[in-house]
C-alpha cells in the first residue's frame, strides 16, 4: 500500500543539501560580518586604548611638571612655618616674663601711689603743724612785744 517511491528521498536529500548549502552560505556569511565586526570592534578599542595610554603619558608628564613647580614652594613653606614654630617658643616665655613684669609693675605702681598718698598727707599734717607754731609763735612774740611796752 505504501509505496516507496526512490526518487522521493533522493529529492529529499537534494532540497536538504541545497537547504544545508544555503544555510552554509548564510552561516559563512553571517560568521564572516560577525567576525569583520569583531575585527573592527577590537581595531577601535585598540585606538582608544592607545588614545588612553598617550593621553596617561601626558598627565604623567604634566603631574611631574607640577611637582616640580611646587617643590620650592613647598620648602619655602616648610622654612616659613619652622620659622613661625621657633619663634612661638621664643614668644612663651616672653609672654610670662611680660605679664610677671606687668604684675610687678602694678605692684610697684600701687606702692608708689600710696606712698604719695602718704606724703601728701604727711605734708598736710606739716603745713598744718607749721601753721600752728607760727600763730603759737607770734602769739608768744605779741605777748613778749606787750611785756616789753608795757614795761
Amino acid at each position: 500500500m505504501q509505496t516507496k517511491d526512490p526518487a522521493q528521498p533522493q529529492s529529499q536529500q537534494m532540497v536538504s543539501f541545497s537547504f544545508n548549502s544555503q544555510m552554509s552560505r548564510e552561516d559563512e556569511e553571517m560568521a564572516r560580518s560577525a567576525l569583520c565586526r569583531k575585527m573592527e570592534v577590537r581595531e577601535r578599542v585598540k585606538t582608544q586604548l592607545g588614545r588612553v595610554e598617550e593621553e596617561t603619558r601626558r598627565l604623567a608628564s604634566i603631574r611631574e611638571e607640577l611637582e616640580s613647580m611646587a617643590d620650592p614652594m613647598r620648602k619655602e613653606v616648610s622654612w616659613v612655618r619652622k620659622k613661625i614654630d621657633s619663634v612661638n617658643k621664643e614668644l612663651k616665655p616672653l609672654g610670662a616674663t611680660v605679664q610677671k613684669k606687668e604684675r610687678e609693675y602694678k605692684e610697684a605702681l600701687d606702692t608708689l601711689n600710696e606712698k604719695n598718698r602718704e606724703k601728701v598727707q604727711l605734708l598736710t599734717k606739716l603745713m598744718e603743724l607749721v601753721g600752728e607754731s607760727e600763730k603759737l609763735r607770734l602769739k608768744k612774740l605779741e605777748e613778749l612785744s606787750m611785756g616789753i611796752e608795757t614795761e
